[in-house]
C-alpha cells in the first residue's frame, strides 16, 4: 500500500470519528472486575494476520490505532490530544538494500548471515570507503567509573568494533560497573550513540548470545527491513552514517586477518587500562537507502481527574511489531502476540475498568493511557511523547509500563526490573504483598531490560517507572523460538490467568496514585534523578 493511500486512510478515521466497539456492550457496562473474554478478543485481534503485524506506516497501523480510538470512546474516556485519540509521530520511514556487502580487508562478508548494517542518516545513499577500523573494547566513556575506551585514539570517520554489554557482565565483579546487571552503558543504543559523539564513520557490535541476551535471529531481525527515526531539521545528519552488527565467526574472521587474536583482545578490554587497537585494515560498505517521511501514531486517551486534572498518572504498552517481512518463500507475518498485543489489550481493560471506578468515585488525578508506535524500532512514539509537547513530563506522577504479559497461569511473585531506582519500587512491594506475592528480582539483570522498553524514554526525562513485564518467564521456549520471531502467534490454549493477575496489581498501584498526592522520588544518583530535581 502506498503512502498517500495510508495518509489517506488516517484522514478518513480523523474525519469520520470511530465506529462501533467491537467489545460487546453488555461486557463494558455490568463488569467491574477483569474480563478474561474481553482480554482474549482484544490479544486475538490485534494479533490477527488481519491487522499484518501492525507495522507503523502500514495499513497495519491504520487498522491498529482504529481498533485502539474506537475502544477507547465506547468507554467514555477523551482523547487526550488536544482532544483526540491520535497524538501524531513525524517519522521518516528508512529501508536499507539488502544486497550490500561489507568488505574488511580481503574478506567479505553477506548481510543478514554475517552482519546486518542501517542508518538513521535520510540519505538515499550510504557509502563508507576506504574506513579505518579499529577495536574499542566497550566503546563506553564513563566518567562516574573512571573508564574511557576512547582514551588516547581518533575515531574521526573511521569503523569501530565494540563488545556488546559492559566489562560488570563479563567478569561478574559487583565493583566493576553493576557486576552482572547491565548499565545503559552495556545497550546498543549507548555503543552507537558515544560512538557517534567520538566521530565515528561505522560502528559493528560483536554479537555474542550470552552478553547480548538474545541470539543473532533477533538482531536480524531487528536491523532488517523498513526502520523508523525521527527526523531533524538537518536530515538527521549527526547520526551514524552505519550501525551494524558482526557475528562472532565473522569478527574472529576479521581479527585473525589482521594478525590479532580476538579473545586474547576481548580479555584486555576488561581493563581500564585497555587501549584502542587498530586493525591496519579498511573497512567498505555501501547500500541504498529508500527514505520518506510520513507520520505515525501514539493513541492517547484520558480520565479527567476530579481535583488535579493536569497532574497525570500513565499506563502505556506499545501497540506496533514488525509487520509483514516479504522473503524468498512469501511474507512473514510477525503477528507479536505477547509482544505486545498482550500489554495493548491490558491498557484497554485496565481502562475499561478505572472508568467504571471513576463513575462511581472519581479519581482526584488524570489517569491517561497511552499506546506507543514504533517502540521495536527504537522508543520512538515514547520519545515523542516525552518531549513534553502534549504534557510536561514535570506533570507526570509516574509511569506503569506494560511489555508483555503473562498470558499463562498465576505466580506467587512479581518482577521488578532494575534496583532500589525510585520510590515506584515501594508501590509495586505494596500491591504485590496485597495479593499474596512476593517480589522477585530481574532474573536476567544482564539483559538491561529496564532501558530497554518505553517507560525508559520518560525515565530520561525524570518520570519515575515501573516495567511490568513476562517475556519467557513463564514460558522457557520463549525467547528461543518466538521472541521477535514469526512464531508469537496468539494461542487458545492460553490461560490468561497470570495477565489478571497482573491487571490487578497495575490497577491497585494506578489507583493509589491517582488519590493520594504522592510524588515518587528517585532513590539513587542518577540522571533520572537530576532530571526530576531539575524540573521541580
Amino acid at each position: 500500500m502506498s503512502y498517500i493511500k495510508i495518509t489517506a486512510l488516517f484522514l478518513a478515521i480523523a474525519l469520520t470519528g470511530c465506529s462501533e466497539p467491537t467489545t460487546p456492550a453488555s461486557s463494558l457496562e455490568n463488569s467491574s472486575g477483569v474480563s478474561l473474554n474481553n482480554l482474549k478478543q482484544h490479544i486475538k485481534t490485534l494479533a490477527s494476520d488481519d491487522f499484518e503485524g501492525r507495522g507503523p506506516l502500514t495499513l497495519g497501523e491504520v487498522k491498529t490505532v482504529g481498533y485502539l480510538s474506537e475502544q477507547y470512546q465506547a468507554m467514555g474516556l477523551s482523547g487526550a490530544y488536544q482532544g483526540k485519540y491520535l497524538q501524531p509521530v513525524k517519522m521518516a520511514m528508512l529501508t536499507a538494500d539488502q544486497k550490500m556487502q561489507l568488505t574488511m580487508g580481503e574478506l567479505s562478508f553477506i548481510a543478514g548471515k554475517d552482519f546486518t548494517a542501517r542508518t538513521k542518516q535520510l540519505q538515499p545513499i550510504i557509502d563508507v570507503r576506504n574506513s579505518d577500523i579499529v577495536f574499542v573494547g566497550y566503546g563506553i566513556n564513563a566518567p562516574e567509573y573512571n573508564w574511557n575506551d576512547y582514551a588516547n585514539v581518533d575515531v574521526t570517520d573511521k569503523t569501530v568494533i565494540v563488545l556488546v554489554n559492559d566489562p560488570g557482565f563479563a567478569t561478574q565483579d559487583d565493583t566493576l560497573f553493576t557486576g552482572n546487571a547491565m548499565t545503559y552503558y552495556g545497550r546498543w543504543t549507548y555503543k552507537y550513540e558515544e560512538a557517534a559523539r567520538q566521530g565515528a564513520k561505522a560502528v559493528f557490535i560483536v554479537h555474542e548470545t550470552a552478553p547480548a541476551a538474545y541470539p543473532w535471529g533477533v538482531v536480524e531481525s531487528s536491523n532488517t527491513g523498513t526502520k523508523y527515526s525521527l527526523m531533524d531539521n538537518s536530515l538527521n545528519a549527526s547520526e551514524l552514517p552505519v550501525m551494524g552488527w558482526l557475528t562472532l565467526n565473522a569478527t574472529e574472521q576479521v581479527f585473525a586477518s589482521a594478525n590479532l587474536n580476538y579473545q586474547q583482545l576481548k580479555q584486555h578490554a576488561l581493563s581500564k587500562q585497555f587501549q584502542a587497537k587498530e586493525l591496519n585494515l579498511k573497512a567498505n560498505l555501501a547500500f541504498k537507502n529508500e527514505v520518506s517521511h510520513a507520520k505515525s501514531h501514539n493513541v492517547v486517551a484520558q480520565i479527567t481527574g476530579s481535583e488535579t486534572p493536569d497532574e497525570y498518572v500513565i499506563i502505556s504498552a506499545h501497540w506496533d511489531h514488525f509487520g509483514t517481512k516479504q522473503t524468498d518463500s512469501g511474507p512473514k507475518i510477525y503477528n507479536g502476540a505477547v509482544d505486545n498485543a498482550s500489554g495493548t489489550a491490558a491498557t484497554l481493560e485496565i481502562a475499561r475498568i478505572m472508568s467504571k471506578m471513576h463513575q462511581q468515585k472519581p479519581f482526584k488525578r488524570s489517569i491517561l493511557f497511552a499506546n506507543f508506535t514504533a517502540e521495536e524500532t527504537g522508543l520512538i512514539g515514547s520519545e515523542e511523547f516525552a518531549n513534553g509537547n502534549m504534557i510536561a513530563t514535570k506533570k507526570m506522577v509516574g509511569l506503569l509500563n506494560i511489555d508483555g504479559m503473562n498470558v499463562l497461569d498465576e505466580t506467587d511473585y512479581i518482577l521488578q526490573y532494575g534496583n532500589n531506582l525510585s520510590e515506584m519500587e515501594s508501590y509495586l512491594a505494596s500491591a504485590a504483598k496485597a495479593q499474596g506475592r512476593v517480589v522477585r528480582m530481574d532474573p536476567r539483570p544482564q539483559s538491561g531490560l529496564f532501558f530497554r522498553s518505553d517507560h525508559f524514554s520518560l525515565a530520561k526525562q525524570g518520570v519515575p517507572s515501573l516495567l511490568f513485564m513476562s517475556l519467557g518467564d513463564t514460558d522457557p521456549d520463549y525467547i528461543s523460538h518466538k521472541y521477535h520471531k514469526e512464531a508469537d502467534d496468539y494461542s487458545d490454549t492460553w490461560s490468561l490467568a497470570g495477565a489478571k493477575q497482573d491487571i490487578e496489581l497495575v490497577i491497585d498501584i494506578a489507583r493509589q496514585l491517582a488519590n493520594n498526592g504522592d510524588w515518587p522520588k528517585w532513590t539513587s544518583e542518577s540522571d533520572f534523578k537530576a532530571k526530576r530535581l531539575e524540573d521541580k
